[in-house]
């Protein structure tokens, strides 16, 4: 599907990665820090391999620290030794954390739980979800619903959202304290007739389950790479879980 043409704000006073638009080999040397990248060549030039970045599996209380709140007005955080909790407070829909990284073309993943601390009249209404190009109200999303089985790519703008795309009955997403690994891409199209939009998918596991052509991906200006959970209308007292993130770019040659 092809769209056309919604306050949080960027809010670190650390530094963070940013992604430049530089040619590959510079981009090798700063970010890659000389990684072996030999395998990515027999990537053909219509899809991107994909290099790691960052990750952080959630395994102490100073990398939990690493993601940083940018929207939702009451957020409880804490953790085991495996997983970033989240609790949403009243009048919050919704808590999102950014990582380190910053950058238009990404793809974040992690693995997202659903918790039974969740109350029950808020299960069916809870999802879990993936956001890029965030930044001052505006971002990709992917949400799934664990219990509705049901995935949604969405982008928002000043406008408001706009659903690239919805899948229902997605085998893989699974429900209550089940594992969700979830990702979320976004990269310009570089060829063919469709060069300077930006291809936008979801996957639950393995598998592709939401996708979209951006016409228009000048209305996003973030660049934060983040981790979300709520419930609509109203996430007070959900409980989830954020582990193993990963944030990718791509290689080009």
């Amino acid at each position: 599907m092809i769209f056309g043409r919604a306050s949080e704000a960027h809010l670190s006073e650390k530094a963070v990665f940013r992604l430049l638009d530089v040619p590959m080999r510079k981009r090798i040397a700063l970010i890659c820090l000389g990684a072996a990248l030999s395998g990515l060549l027999a990537a053909s030039a219509a899809t991107a391999a994909m290099v790691g970045l960052y990750r952080n599996e959630m395994g102490s209380t100073a990398a939990r620290a690493q993601l940083i709140k940018i929207a939702g007005a009451n957020c409880a955080r804490g953790g085991s030794k495996e997983a970033l909790k989240v609790t949403i407070g009243k009048k919050t829909e919704a808590c999102s954390f950014r990582t380190p990284v910053l950058g238009r073309d990404l793809e974040i993943g992690a693995t997202e739980r659903l918790l039974s601390g969740t109350p029950k009249a808020q299960l069916k209404r809870s999802y879990l979800g993936l956001e890029l190009r965030a930044g001052g109200g505006v971002k990709y999303q992917l949400l799934v619903y664990p219990l509705q089985r049901k995935a949604q790519l969405i982008k928002h703008t000043a406008e408001g959202p706009e659903f690239f795309d919805i899948a229902k009955n997605v085998p893989g997403i699974m429900g209550v304290n089940k594992a969700n690994p979830l990702r979320l891409r976004a990269l310009q199209i570089r060829t063919g007739p469709e060069k300077g939009r930006t291809a936008v998918a979801g996957f639950v596991g393995a598998e592709k389950v939401v996708e979209g052509i951006d016409a228009l991906p000048g209305d996003l200006s973030g660049e934060a790479s983040a981790a979300v959970v709520g419930a609509a209308n109203n996430g007070d007292g959900v409980v989830a879980s954020i582990d193993d993130l990963v944030v990718r770019a791509p290689v080009h040659f």
